[in-house]
C-alpha cells in the first residue's frame, strides 16, 4: 500500500495511504486544477485510493476554454497549425481543408492502433490516464473541459483501457500506447471494466456514457506526449523507494545473524560524509538493530564485508537519485508536452518538441542502475550466508535439518542459484535505453528519447529485485532459526515472525517457489513490517 501524503486531496475520513475503496468508493479525492499534482496523487488515484475530478471553478474553465477558442479563430483565419490544417509527421507540409480536420483527428487514433506486448496493468493504465489528464489541464492544447472531465468519469468508474506495452520510441511522445486511451473517448477498441474485458462501445453503453467526438487537435492532445513513459516511472519510483527500504532492513537482518560489527552504521561515519540518502540508510539500520555508539567493541573480525559494511552506501545511491527523479517526474507530470502549444495570453501558434521524452528516459536509466546494484547487493548477502567460511559459523546453505540424513539435504544451494540468476537478469538491464535512438518516420523523427522501453526496463528491474529480496529475506530468517535468535534485534524479531506465520522452517528439502511468492505478497500488499519509508521526504 502507499506509504505517502496525499497532495491536492480533500480527505474524507481515512487517508489515502491506507485507504480501502468498497464497491468502488474511494476515500479521498484528487482536483485536477491550477494546483501542482505530486507522484502520490497519481499513485492514489491509479490504485483507486482516490477518485479524480476537474477543479470546477469558473476561472479555470474559462482558462481551459481560451485556447479551444483560440484554435478555433486561427482556423477561420486560414492559420497554417501541424496536425490540424496539414498531416502529421514528415508529412507536415501537406495541407488538409477545415472540412476534413475532424475526420483526420479520428484517423490519427485509428492508424495508431498497432501496439504489441503485454498489456498495461489496471494500475498502470491509470497512472498514465491521470499523468495525460495533468498535462492536458495546464490549459496550452486547445482541448475541451468536456473531454478532461470525461476522462476523470472513466477514471473513477475504471473504465482503463487495454494499451499495449510496446510501439513507442518516446517521441513524438507516446503516440502509439496513448492512441487507446483516445479510441476509448470514441468507442473503440477494449477496455477493462467491471473484472471483464470488453469493448469500449460495451463499456460505455453500460455506465450510460456517450462516445466522443474529438475536435481538431484533440486526438494530437491526448496523444503527442510523455504520458505512458511518466505514468510508469510514477509507479516505479515508489516501488524503488520501498525496495531501498526493504534492502536495508535485510541488511540488518544479516549483520544480526552474520555476527557482524555493529559499530559499521555508527551515524559518526556518515556524518562524516553526508549524503542523505546514505545517512538515511545507515539510520534505519542503526535502528533495526538497536545500535548504541557506547556499546563495546565486537571480537573476532574487525570489518565485515563489503556487503554488509558498504549497504549504506550502495542503497543510499537509490534513495539519493529519488530526489533527483522526484523533481524530474513532478515537472514532466505538471507540464505541457504535446505539439503544437498555445499561449494562452497572446494566442500564438507554438510548434515545438515538448513531446521529447529525454528527461523522463534519463531519471529512468539512472533508477534502472541504482536497483539493479540493490539486487547485487542482496545477492552478495546470500552468498555470505549460504558459505560456512564467512558466515561465522551457520552451516552451509543454511540446512537445518538435524538428523542422520543431514548430508542428503541442501537448504537453500538452490534458492542461492536463484538470487544470482536474478540479480544477473537485472544487471543485464541496466543498459542506458536512451542512447538508442532511431530515426524513424521518414527521418522526421529522426533522434527520439526512448523513454517508455528505460521506464518499462525499470518496472522489470525492480520486479526482479523484489524476487531477489523476498529470497534473502527467506534466508535471514532461517538464519535466525539456526542461531534461535540470538543477538537478534528489532527488525529481525518482527520479520521473522511476520514471515513464519506464512512460511514454515525449511528443515527438509522441499520447493520453495510457494515460499518466495508468500513473501511478496506480504510486501506488497503491506504486511511485511519492514519499517517507515521516509525517504525521501514527501
Amino acid at each position: 500500500m502507499l506509504e505517502a501524503n496525499i497532495h491536492n486531496v480533500k480527505t474524507k475520513k481515512t487517508s489515502v495511504a491506507h485507504a480501502t475503496p468498497a464497491e468502488g468508493e474511494a476515500s479521498a479525492v484528487v482536483t485536477i486544477g491550477p494546483a501542482r499534482l505530486r507522484i502520490e496523487d497519481v499513485l492514489a488515484v491509479a490504485t483507486g485510493s482516490a477518485r479524480i475530478e476537474l477543479d470546477n471553478s469558473p476561472a479555470f474553465r474559462k482558462m481551459l476554454e481560451r485556447t479551444v477558442d483560440m484554435l478555433d479563430r486561427h482556423i477561420e483565419n486560414g492559420t497554417a497549425i501541424y496536425g490540424v490544417t496539414t498531416g502529421f509527421g514528415a508529412t507536415c507540409e501537406t495541407a488538409v481543408p477545415a472540412s476534413l480536420s475532424a475526420k483526420m483527428a479520428a484517423n490519427l487514433v485509428r492508424f495508431h492502433g498497432c501496439g504489441t506486448g503485454q498489456i498495461l496493468g489496471e494500475t498502470e493504465a491509470a497512472a498514465v490516464m491521470v499523468v495525460r489528464l495533468a498535462s492536458l489541464a495546464q490549459g496550452r492544447s486547445a482541448v475541451r473541459p468536456l473531454l478532461l472531465d470525461r476522462l476523470c468519469q472513466l477514471l473513477n468508474l475504471r473504465i482503463l483501457p487495454r494499451i499495449p506495452c510496446e510501439g513507442s520510441v518516446g517521441a513524438s511522445g507516446d503516440l502509439t500506447p496513448l492512441s487507446y486511451i483516445a479510441a476509448v473517448l470514441i468507442g473503440e477498441r477494449e477496455v477493462s471494466f467491471d473484472n471483464r474485458v470488453m469493448p469500449a462501445a460495451d463499456a460505455l453503453d453500460a455506465a450510460g456514457i456517450k462516445p466522443i467526438e474529438l475536435r481538431p487537435k484533440e486526438s494530437l492532445a491526448l496523444m503527442n506526449g510523455t504520458s505512458v513513459m511518466t505514468g510508469l516511472a510514477c509507479l516505479a519510483y515508489e516501488r524503488a523507494r520501498r525496495a531501498a527500504r526493504w534492502a536495508a532492513a535485510i541488511t540488518a537482518m544479516a549483520s544480526d545473524v552474520l555476527r557482524g560489527n555493529r559499530h559499521h552504521f555508527d551515524p559518526r561515519l556518515f556524518l562524516a560524509k553526508p549524503h542523505p540518502g546514505q545517512l538515511a540508510c545507515a539510520r534505519w539500520i542503526a535502528d533495526d538493530i538497536a545500535y548504541a555508539a557506547r556499546e563495546s567493541k565486537r571480537d573476532g573480525r574487525i570489518q565485515d564485508r563489503y556487503s554488509v559494511r558498504c549497504a549504506p552506501h550502495v542503497i543510499g545511491v537509490l534513495l539519493d537519485s529519488l530526489t533527483f527523479i522526484r523533481q524530474t517526474l513532478e515537472t514532466e507530470i505538471n507540464s505541457s508536452n504535446d505539439n503544437p502549444l498555445f499561449d494562452p495570453d497572446t494566442g500564438d501558434v507554438l510548434h515545438g518538441g515538448n513531446f521529447y521524452g529525454g528527461h523522463v528516459c534519463m531519471a529512468m536509466d539512472m533508477l534502472k542502475i541504482a536497483v539493479a546494484n540493490v539486487a547485487d547487493l542482496a545477492d552478495r548477502q546470500m552468498a555470505l550466508l549460504c558459505n560456512p567460511q564467512m558466515s561465522n559459523g551457520l552451516p552451509a546453505d543454511l540446512v537445518a535439518h538435524a538428523s542422520e540424513e543431514q548430508v542428503s539435504h541442501h537448504g537453500f544451494k538452490a534458492m542461492q542459484i536463484s538470487t544470482s540468476a536474478l540479480a544477473a537478469e537485472a544487471l543485464k538491464l541496466t543498459m542506458p535505453a536512451s542512447v538508442f535512438s532511431r530515426s524513424t518516420e521518414s527521418h522526421n523523427q529522426d533522434k527520439v528519447s526512448m523513454g517508455t522501453i528505460a521506464s518499462r526496463d525499470a518496472l522489470r528491474i525492480i520486479e526482479l529485485t523484489e524476487t531477489v529480496l523476498s529470497i534473502v529475506q527467506l534466508a535471514v530468517c532461517q538464519a535466525v532459526d539456526l542461531r534461535n535468535s540470538e543477538r537478534c534485534h528489532l527488525r529481525s524479531r518482527e520479520l521473522h515472525q511476520a514471515i513464519r506465520s506464512v512460511v514454515p522452517v525449511n528443515d527438509a528439502d522441499r520447493r520453495q517457489d510457494h515460499d518466495i511468492h508468500r513473501v511478496l505478497d506480504l510486501y506488497r500488499t503491506g504486511a511485511l513490517p519492514i519499517g517507515a519509508v521516509d525517504f525521501p521526504a514527501d
